[in-house]
């Protein structure tokens, strides 16, 4: 005689899919919120990281109604040495994971190396590349043991060339993109992908804040016709992210751009970015 098959308890029945979590550095503003808030309208939730925590507050609260998704606030100035283990730290007391980690915070100063503050330079290379590297290093484990995982780092179009008057900025985005594309090739076939995002110019408060204003390749011909907008750049970043790709540069524009040094003697490469960078 057949068996009656056994009758399912509730807990036995597989309950809904939970929501994947998403953890944004430098969400406060520029291509970093435009990032949160294309993830929350995809039913991502958030884990929102910057240095001012009224930004992130009021941030959240919109995520949170517009989408329905859960949004939590971690504020924290990411220049800090100790911010990374703090941050990581943060994650497992709200009880979350991060199924994407998106390093996007970063910043540059505008001017000549030696004249520039050494303190700022060093800030910049702490959050560009040190903080960077620790948060991937802190996430990427969880991530591998599960089998599924992204994580996108967004360098930028100067990670292809030197650039004088941004020696440090330009260095510092050279070494991310270099990084996700090691990394990703050695996680082929883990379920886990590393994406290296590469904008141009944005209008965000990058450039005021590094204090370039008044350079050329903001004002320049090229840079209106090249230049997309924050949203645009997060929706590439997030395609290629969510396909997989070692490196993503937005835009037409900008991908022939990154191909021009390659076709110059490299020699001459220096001299014709200060000269599109100097001010007017």
């Amino acid at each position: 005689m057949t068996q009656p098959e056994p009758v399912r308890s509730s807990s036995d029945r597989p309950g809904p899919v939970p929501r994947p979590t998403a953890l944004v550095t430098g969400a406060s503003g520029g291509i970093g919120e435009a990032l949160a808030v294309q993830l929350a309208g995809r039913g991502v939730n958030l884990i929102l990281v910057a240095r001012t925590e009224s930004k992130l507050q009021a941030l959240a609260e919109t995520l949170r109604r517009q989408h329905g998704v859960r949004a939590d606030v971690v504020a924290l100035d990411l220049a800090d040495k100790t911010a990374p283990q703090q941050l990581h730290e943060a994650v497992d007391a709200l009880g979350l994971q991060a199924d994407f980690l998106i390093n996007n915070a970063g910043f540059a100063s505008f001017g000549e190396f030696h004249a520039l503050p050494l303190a700022e330079q060093l800030d910049m290379l702490q959050v560009n590349i040190v903080t960077l590297t620790e948060l991937t290093h802190r996430f990427l484990p969880g991530m591998v043991s599960r089998g599924r995982g992204r994580v996108l780092n967004v360098a930028s179009t100067a990670a292809f060339m030197p650039g004088p008057l941004m020696a440090v900025y330009y260095a510092s985005k050279a070494y991310v993109l270099s990084f996700s594309e090691a990394l990703d090739e050695e996680l082929r076939g883990t379920g886990v992908s590393v994406t290296a995002l590469c904008p141009g110019p944005v209008e965000t408060g990058f450039q005021a804040r590094a204090q370039m204003e008044d350079s050329r390749l903001l004002s320049s011909a090229v840079n209106r016709v090249t230049m997309l907008s924050v949203e645009e750049v997060a929706k590439q970043g997030l395609d290629a992210m969510f396909r997989g790709r070692s490196a993503h540069v937005a835009g037409l524009g900008n991908r022939l751009l990154t191909w021009m040094p390659r076709f110059m003697p490299r020699r001459l490469v220096p001299g014709m970015i200060r000269r599109a960078q100097e001010r007017r």
